[in-house]
C-alpha cells in the first residue's frame, strides 16, 4: 500500500464521516532553504536532516553564492557538528555563520517559505504518496519565487 499524506481538515458531503486509511508510515523528506537580500534562493530537499546533509546544502551555498553571510537556527545538526565547524573553519574567508536567537522563528524569512509551501501544497491537496509529495516540493520550491524583505523580518519586534 502507498504512503499517503493526510491532513486533519477536508471537505467532506455534510452528515458523512471522512473515512481515511492510514499506514503508520513514518517517512519524511527534509528541505533547506536560503533567500539573499536581494531576492535569489536556494531550496534543496534531502532525506535526513543530519550533519552530512546540512554540510552537503553549506557547500551548495557556497558555491552559487561565494562569500556569504548565513543566518541559521540552532539546531544540532548546523551548529554542533563537527563536520560542519571544520567546514565553517575552512572557509572562514567566504562563509560567517550567525545564529538566530533561540525560539525566534518571526525572525527568519524562510519559515515563511515554509508556511506558504505546506498550504499551497497540502491544503486541500491529495499526495497519494511520498514520491509525489517529494516530486511536488521540488517542482514548487524551482519555480516559486517568494519575494520576502529578509531586511525586514530580522528587524522585527515581536515583543
Amino acid at each position: 500500500m502507498a504512503d499517503a499524506i493526510v491532513r486533519k481538515k477536508m471537505w467532506t458531503k455534510k452528515g458523512t464521516r471522512p473515512t481515511v486509511t492510514v499506514t503508520g508510515s513514518h517517512q519524511k523528506t527534509i528541505l533547506f532553504g536560503a533567500l539573499t537580500h536581494d531576492g535569489r534562493q536556494m531550496f534543496k530537499q534531502y532525506d535526513k536532516f543530519d550533519q552530512h546533509a546540512f554540510l552537503d546544502y553549506l557547500k551548495c551555498l557556497h558555491k552559487k553564492f561565494g562569500k556569504m553571510l548565513v543566518y541559521a537556527d540552532r539546531a544540532p545538526q548546523h551548529y554542533r557538528s563537527k563536520l560542519v565547524r571544520r567546514y565553517l573553519d575552512e572557509n572562514k574567508e567566504d562563509i560567517l555563520v550567525d545564529w538566530f536567537p533561540k525560539g525566534s522563528p518571526q525572525f527568519n524569512a524562510v519559515e515563511e517559505c515554509w508556511k506558504q509551501g505546506k498550504y499551497d501544497l497540502l491544503v486541500s491537496r491529495y499526495q497519494p504518496s511520498l514520491a509525489n509529495l517529494k516530486h511536488s516540493i521540488a517542482t514548487y520550491y524551482r519555480t516559486r519565487r517568494f519575494n520576502l524583505d529578509i531586511l525586514k523580518y530580522m528587524q522585527r519586534d515581536d515583543g
